[in-house]
């Protein structure tokens, strides 16, 4: 199942992403793409932000150095290990769909982030747990790879992708990555069943050429 070589990519792969990530050998990442999620998260000033997917602890790590609390989950517990030993937030192994049982102990967060962190096909069950979350006027932030330009030579629809890693240089991943592919509207569908509502999406890009890097979406309760 797609679902399950998703995790396990994570655990295979923890130890190449740490270094790609630390040696910033992800073009998209270093040019654009880390500046606008931190920028985002820290456009209402919030005193605690939760980090769904944190990976290495990169973005807890950046958020701490500003004063601001900073919590990170991610299922794979060799890159909860890492981000635990660099430092700079608190990190919890943890799979998404144990978020809400968690969610007492965690408490409540002023800002959420999920940076290509959504790669599930249903969503529904995260995106409820985070919604429980927010404490009242709290903001979303969802990064993901811009689907026009992710969609390669592919039909743009939904349905699941494999990445191979092949454009991080000599940098060698073990597993190859399956992730589930959203339109536009399909992510704009899924945000507002779960009870949010786009107050802003932007689309960070290369200093260069001009082409969209990402697709962020900024995003409050609808009710």
């Amino acid at each position: 199942m797609p679902r399950e070589r998703l995790v396990r990519s994570w655990f295979g792969n923890a130890e190449a992403w740490t270094r790609a990530v630390r040696d910033g050998l992800i073009e998209s990442r270093r040019l654009a793409t880390d500046q606008a999620v931190v920028e985002a998260l820290l456009e209402t000033a919030p005193a605690r932000v939760l980090d769904v997917g944190c990976g290495e602890g990169w973005l807890c790590r950046t958020l701490s150095a500003r004063g601001i609390e900073a919590v990170g989950i991610d299922v794979s517990r060799p890159l909860v290990d890492a981000a635990r030993a660099a430092g700079g937030g608190r990190f919890e192994a943890m799979a998404y769909e144990d978020l809400a049982e968690a969610a007492p102990a965690l408490g409540h967060f002023d800002a959420v982030a999920c940076n290509f962190a959504l790669l599930d096909e249903d969503l529904a069950p995260l995106l409820q747990a985070v919604h429980g979350l927010l404490a009242p006027g709290g903001r979303l932030v969802v990064q993901t790879v811009h689907p026009w330009g992710a969609c390669g030579d592919e039909p743009y629809r939904d349905g699941w992708r494999l990445e191979t890693f092949e454009g991080f240089g000599a940098q060698v991943f073990p597993e190859a990555m399956p992730w589930y592919f959203r339109t536009l509207a399909s992510w704009h569908a899924a945000l507002a069943a779960a009870g949010f509502r786009l107050v802003a999406l932007r689309e960070p890009s290369h200093p260069d050429t001009g082409r969209p890097l990402s697709l962020l979406m900024v995003c409050v309760s609808a009710g």
